[in-house]
């Protein structure tokens, strides 16, 4: 929708908008929303940042609502600082407030009462939210935020040197039980390059001092496991004399099982095992203590950091190793808060660890083969288990997921099942990127958290999902306080079995669900195969076919892989856009037919482009739009007559036509239904209510020669949700409000239809009390980067607040443009004719009788003398070149030579406002003459008023050259409905309402002041006569009504009062008096001037109407002295008033006794 401020060019101009500057102010009186100083309902997710309420640091907006939610990831909290805060003060802060929800609960705040204060969230988020009423504005707050990290994923352990420093230990809640297997991760750093003994971990009870630890000695690397030594170098690739950890993280995992006598090592993607067979059969024991750094004074710990260190009581192998990710949590120890006894001294935070928060989801506990949980899968039964956690007092995520970890380890321990609970993960639901978290905004506190069971079936005793989930339910009171368990589901997870199909694609044992192999040879594409429960016995699962199809296409390929590159949460520039743009060109170019397959791939890209901000999609919009169009026409209608495709941001629908025939081919789009996952397409009666619908004339296919009935076989129907393709970059002051639909007649172009194709465009607002105008997307001009035209399309009265219905000549795409001014939409076409030729014929007039004016006093030396007439003659200067360059406007616009342009646009606006300038200053020599003082001398009076009439115009439009691009504020603008004419003006919004309406409005108001205070005078004066009559008097007092009135450009403030039903006729008013102000102004103050009258006869009448040399001009100061009150009240023109009042004020430059002496006496006679 085109947002049109100045829009009463809409009616002066039939075929053009030259009138613009007439209608310049009436824009005045249209109340616009009042747009915040930027946005204020945000997502802040930056590590650090400040935020303030709207203009800070100037008063902040009437009616504000607005919301920061700050967002740090799982692991962090956010610190919050008023670094300045000035809200209206109010009990219990009722009117304007600030309210902070940190988690747990919400605080209100205004006055100055938060100022300086830092408040913390209690988890990872926290929402600000400010709201003002309808009076009284503050300089509002500036707030800065940080996020703090309180998770260990966030942190690293610097370990001590000395054992007196600090230690860092498990925590004393857990118990590390006695182990037989284990599977131990950490990573970690050194300090320096010097080759020393060190310790990373060690493990001991009273007992026994090295249980289980992992050093360096001089003839290298060692695992101590229950007073037994592995040599572990022959598996850690490292140099002699160099050591393992350098000055950045390395993952080093270890794997024991006292039965098979080796230690796996996996360290820099290998892994090796190394015989250890002194171990064989051992048990390390339980309910010792572990620490970080060596337990011994002769040994010094690491001299670095470590990270993550995580320990499980079963082995892993090496693909598990290869795969582990950092939600795998160590089932005995892991790097949590609760399980770890650590110093603040010894932490450190940083932003690059490895398992770090970066406001990256949470995957859910997902199984993508049996093979990854090592020897816990040989002879294992494996459960889901599916809880719904009450989080009553909104602990963080973190500690909700730590305490169910412990209370889920503690609910199977001494069972008389063996079993093991790994994978513990916050679920998250398909599609959606965030945890599903309610936060303290809603009334939901529940969390979903899911788990993996594995049931050791050595004992021969059978496990079921219900005795699982009755065990659950029973250990529900010994949850944390403020976690209740609120819904239990358990299910056994069958798997397919380890298959190769076809030769050199294995497909690995999973449970029932989709797997991806990458094609051999054929990187970033992928083979699909599904593995499907057996609907009968469902302890049973079976392999699908495999669909190849991705790897056997190389248009597919290609798709695919760009298809990756642009899924959710993928971040693209404006250079990525223009790269992938170009690469599916070159697809679409290269494919003769594409099939839906392809073809949904391709449409799926550019709905993922979409959502990039509108400045990245700008300088690829065309080249997108183009594709999109050829990818249309060659979408695959050999064995269907019809193709949908949907897609989160687009949808396309394909139909085959047949030529001759006088069918009606309708096209709707809606909202989908319960089995669309999108849109809902419907090519045949339409939809109720649709978004878009697009409805062919019978007579479009009708009577088609040969050649067009072999083009003329499909329609191609193109929707968009989003718009950000459809930017006319030089309609700034424009809005499109509505979604966009393109039709096309397969590659042909159609235009100048007898019967019009009709649109139906839903808005994505509501449009109350706005004309709509109906456009299509012209590429062919902007230098092909588009614009909105409105030729060739109609607007139908079906149209409504939330819809419009079009009635084109021609197919493209269509979208509907709004006149949000809310006037426009009530002038009819006949009206806006008729006031177009009031425009021209006024102004016409009006130069003539400028003209005629301006001549007159230069002709006529003895009218010139007094200063009145020197402002009149500069008024009427600034109206004849006013009206004359608006006239010419539009004539030299059609030559389009853009510095002409720019300069006639310049000109206009130049005497647009010297006009302004000088009625104001008639206004205050009116106030100095006759208000002020009668004999005050100012000295070079008129000169002074020169510089300020022409020099203040001037400087504005000088200031507005050197301070803007020129191009962007003076070009051709369009404001003719549907016709596409152009005209000289300023485009810049912001430079019109300042520098045009801004300036008028303090001139306007300076007038009308001036006005009241003068005829106030006029009429006291006056009212003391008693020689007149009182049909004498009001006839006098309203001719001095009506001169003045034109004078001062009082007809101007008709602009203030059109609106709403008194729209039409005031701006029949408003193009009447303001068109026709150089003829009202020759006539009250040219040829109703007594003195005019006179020199006009005594030079250039003849015969009985010509006037003698001797006539009153040169009565004496006596007769000028009695008639001097006379004049005044007769004329009431600036020189009239003048004539008797300026010569006090100033050097007369006549030196005859009679004009001395009638300044002399000019006090006696008022």
């Amino acid at each position: 929708m085109f947002h049109s401020g100045r829009m009463w060019n809409c009616h002066w101009k039939w075929k053009s908008s030259s009138l613009l500057f007439l209608f310049a102010l009436y824009i005045v009186c249209v109340p616009h929303t009042v747009r915040g100083c930027a946005n204020c309902r945000v997502v802040l997710s930056s590590p650090s940042g400040s935020f303030t309420s709207p203009c800070y640091p100037n008063d902040y907006p009437n009616s504000q609502a607005c919301m920061w939610t700050l967002r740090a990831p799982t692991g962090y909290i956010i610190q919050i600082t008023f670094n300045d805060f000035d809200i209206e003060e109010a009990p219990n802060c009722i009117y304007d407030s600030l309210s902070l929800d940190n988690g747990e609960s919400q605080t209100k705040f205004c006055g100055a009462t938060a100022k300086g204060l830092s408040f913390n969230s209690s988890a990872n988020e926290m929402h600000v939210s400010f709201s003002s009423d309808f009076s009284i504005q503050k300089k509002g707050f500036n707030a800065s935020y940080i996020r703090v990290a309180v998770s260990l994923r966030n942190q690293k352990v610097v370990l001590p040197q000395l054992l007196d420093v600090y230690q860092v230990s498990v925590a004393k809640s857990v118990s590390v039980p006695e182990l037989s297997a284990f599977t131990l991760c950490f990573e970690a750093t050194k300090i320096g390059k010097e080759d020393s003994e060190w310790m990373a971990f060690s493990y001991s009870n009273a007992s026994f001092p090295q249980l289980l630890s992992f050093m360096k000695a001089k003839n290298g690397y060692f695992l101590s496991i229950s007073g037994s030594k592995c040599l572990l170098n022959s598996a850690l690739p490292v140099k002699d004399k160099e050591d393992i950890f350098t000055e950045s993280f390395e993952q080093l995992c270890i794997v024991w099982n006292n039965s098979l006598g080796s230690v796996g090592v996996h360290f820099k993607r290998n892994y090796e095992a190394v015989p250890c067979n002194s171990t064989i059969s051992k048990v390390i024991s339980g309910n010792g203590k572990l620490l970080l750094g060596s337990n011994q004074n002769e040994i010094a710990s690491l001299k670095g950091d470590i990270y993550n260190f995580r320990l499980w009581n079963f082995t892993m192998n090496s693909k598990m190793l290869s795969n582990l990710s950092c939600n795998v949590k160590g089932n005995v120890v892991d790097w949590q808060n609760d399980f770890w006894n650590i110093p603040t001294l010894a932490l450190k935070a940083e932003s690059n660890l490895s398992c770090g928060s970066y406001l990256i989801p949470l995957p859910a506990a997902e199984l993508a083969n049996c093979a990854d949980l090592g020897t816990l899968c040989q002879d294992g039964i494996i459960y889901r288990i599916s809880i719904v956690i009450q989080n009553i007092l909104r602990h963080p995520e973190v500690k909700v997921q730590s305490k169910v970890a412990e209370w889920l380890n503690s609910t199977f321990q001494n069972w008389n099942y063996t079993v093991y609970v790994v994978n513990i993960s916050f679920h998250l639901d398909t599609g959606e990127d965030k945890i599903k978290v309610k936060r303290s905004i809603t009334d939901d506190r529940r969390l979903m958290i899911w788990a993996l069971l594995v049931h050791k079936v050595t004992n021969n005793l059978n496990l079921e999902g219900r005795v699982i989930k009755q065990k659950l339910l029973k250990s529900n009171e010994s949850l944390d306080d403020g976690l209740r368990l609120a819904t239990v589901n358990v299910m056994q997870l069958v798997f397919c079995s380890t298959d190769e199909n076809p030769k050199g694609y294995k497909w690995d044992s999973m449970e029932p669900s989709e797997r991806k192999l990458e094609c051999l040879g054929k990187p970033g594409s992928f083979a699909l195969r599904i593995c499907y429960r057996d609907p009968v016995n469902t302890s049973l699962a079976y392999w699908g076919p495999p669909d190849l199809s991705n790897c056997s296409r190389e248009a597919n390929e290609v798709a695919n892989e760009i298809l990756n590159l642009t899924g959710d949460g993928q971040i693209l520039s404006s250079a990525n856009i223009t790269n992938i743009v170009e690469q599916v060109k070159r697809i679409v170019n290269k494919e003769e037919n594409i099939d839906k397959t392809l073809g949904s791939t391709l449409m799926n890209i550019f709905s993922n482009i979409l959502t990039s901000s509108d400045r990245d999609l700008l300088e690829s919009s065309s080249e997108a739009l183009k594709t999109i169009d050829e990818l249309a026409f060659k979408i695959d209608l050999n064995s269907t007559s019809q193709v949908n495709i949907t897609t989160r941001n687009l949808a396309l629908g394909v139909s085959s036509l047949s030529p001759g025939t006088s069918e009606i081919l309708n096209f709707s789009i809606g909202l989908p239904s319960i089995n669309e996952p999108y849109f809902q397409m419907d090519f045949e009666s339409g939809q109720m209510d649709p978004l878009a619908s697009v409805i062919l004339p019978p007579s479009l296919l009708k009577n088609l020669s040969q050649e067009y009935s072999v083009l003329v076989k499909r329609a191609q129907f193109t929707f968009f949700n989003k718009t950000g393709l459809f930017q006319d970059v030089k309609a700034k002051k424009s809005t499109l409000a509505s979604y966009v639909m393109a039709c096309s007649i397969g590659n042909t172009t159609v235009q100048n239809l007898k019967d019009p194709v009709r649109i139906e465009i839903k808005h994505t607002r509501n449009q109350t009390g706005h004309r709509p105008i109906c456009a299509f997307w012209d590429l062919n001009k902007n230098g092909s980067s588009g614009f909105w035209n409105t030729s060739g399309c109609t607007v139908h009265t079906d149209s409504d607040a939330s819809k419009t219905v079009c009635l084109c000549d021609h197919l493209t795409h269509f979208g509907v443009l709004m006149d949000l001014s809310g006037a426009a939409s009530q002038m009819s076409a006949q009206n806006t004719k008729i006031l177009t030729f009031i425009s021209y014929i006024g102004c016409g007039l009006s130069a003539i009788f400028s003209a005629a004016t301006l001549l007159t006093y230069v002709a006529f030396e003895k009218l010139r003398r007094d200063y009145p007439s020197k402002i009149l003659m500069n008024l009427s200067t600034a109206l004849l070149f006013l009206n004359l360059i608006f006239l010419l406007d539009g004539w030299v616009t059609s030559f389009h030579v853009e510095g002409l342009c720019t300069a006639i646009a310049a000109l206009l606006h130049f005497f647009l406002l010297a006009t302004f300038t000088w009625m104001g200053l008639e206004a205050i020599h009116m106030y100095i003459a006759l208000v002020k003082v009668f004999n005050t001398y100012i000295r070079r009076y008129i000169l002074k008023f020169c510089i300020l009439g022409w020099g203040l115009p001037a400087l504005v439009v000088s200031v507005v050259l050197a301070s803007r691009n020129q191009k962007d504020v003076y070009g051709k603008v369009n404001y003719s409905e549907g016709q596409g004419d152009e005209f000289c003006w300023i485009q810049d919004q912001v430079v019109f309402f300042v520098t045009c309406a801004g300036y008028f409005g303090v001139m306007f108001f300076l007038n009308v002041a001036m006005f009241i205070v003068v005829m106030v005078q006029i009429c006291g004066r006056n009212g003391k006569r008693t020689n007149r009559t009182l049909r004498e008097e009001v006839l006098r007092n309203l001719r001095s009504v009506v001169s003045l009135t034109f004078l001062l450009g009082m007809t101007w403030g008709f602009a203030f009062l059109g609106w709403g039903p008194l729209n039409v006729p005031f701006m029949y008013l408003f193009s009447i008096f303001n068109s026709l102000q150089g003829l009202f102004i020759f006539i009250f103050h040219c040829a109703m001037k007594e003195n005019v009258q006179k020199q006009w006869r005594r030079h250039l009448c003849c015969g009985r109407f010509r006037l003698a040399d001797n006539s009153d001009w040169s009565k004496t100061a006596t007769n000028i002295i009695k008639k001097s009150s006379d004049n005044l009240g007769k004329s009431l023109s600036s020189s009239s008033i003048g004539s008797n009042s300026t010569y006090l004020t100033s050097k007369s430059k006549s030196s005859s006794t009679a004009y001395c002496k009638r300044n002399s006496h000019t006090d006696n006679v008022f």
